[in-house]
């Protein structure tokens, strides 16, 4: 079923961040008034919000004749149409583990996790690839699993591997050691000589989870 107005809107807004309704029209190859419409109707339905741009330069505003710029984002209902490979049962199961096996059979659990998905990730990741070249790999088996990854260079050489969506992140919240874990897969996959540093945290309140690769100095 191709993708709506309103699918891609929230998709943009998921991936971009918060942005104005003339950023979404342009970015789509809508009108301002068209993305404004939209996002109206997404704001009844209860799935964004708008927020007035703070810091506004009084240019600008003569130029809107008082008109505020507003910044639309997704509220945690617009968050929750992206697909969660967690639930309920998952989170008791975490729970229960803990509660029967303490905190040593919950770690022996994670490192369980952890193993099996460094043999996935390395049947995927060639050691023979390049840094650039891994990475992508890495990203396109994390967007399959629901991460919405993607692979940003910077002007220094080193990259961003972003994940705009975290689809076991209820779980993580309950167990933070699978995020430290993952940090630790992504550092064995890449190899020796990789520098993995994890510099936005959705659990610390970031609206994504990003991570600075680089090489070894």
């Amino acid at each position: 079923m191709a993708a709506t107005s309103d699918d891609r809107i929230l998709f943009q807004l998921k991936t971009r961040g918060p942005q104005t309704a003339a950023a979404v029209g342009t970015r789509l190859g809508m009108t301002s008034t068209g993305a404004r419409q939209h996002l109206a109707r997404l704001q009844a339905d209860g799935l964004v919000e708008g927020q007035e741009q703070r810091n506004e330069q009084r240019k600008e505003q003569r130029q809107k004749r008082g008109r505020p710029t507003r910044l639309w984002r997704l509220t945690d209902q617009g968050h929750g149409r992206f697909p969660d490979r967690h639930s309920d049962l998952t989170l008791e199961l975490i729970r229960s583990t803990q509660a029967v096996f303490g905190k040593a059979g919950l770690e022996k659990l994670v490192r369980h996790r952890e193993e099996d998905s460094l043999d996935r990730y390395r049947k995927l990741v060639p050691s023979r690839l390049s840094l650039r070249a891994k990475l992508d790999a890495l990203a396109a088996a994390r967007s399959q699993e629901g991460y919405m990854a993607r692979v940003i260079p910077e002007r220094d050489g080193s990259f961003l591997l972003v994940e705009d969506h975290c689809p076991i992140c209820a779980a993580a919240a309950t167990c933070q050691a699978l995020c430290r874990s993952e940090l630790a897969i992504f550092q064995n996959v890449l190899g020796d000589g990789i520098m993995v540093q994890r510099i936005d945290h959705l659990l610390a309140g970031a609206r994504r989870c990003a991570y600075r690769v680089h090489r070894s100095r």
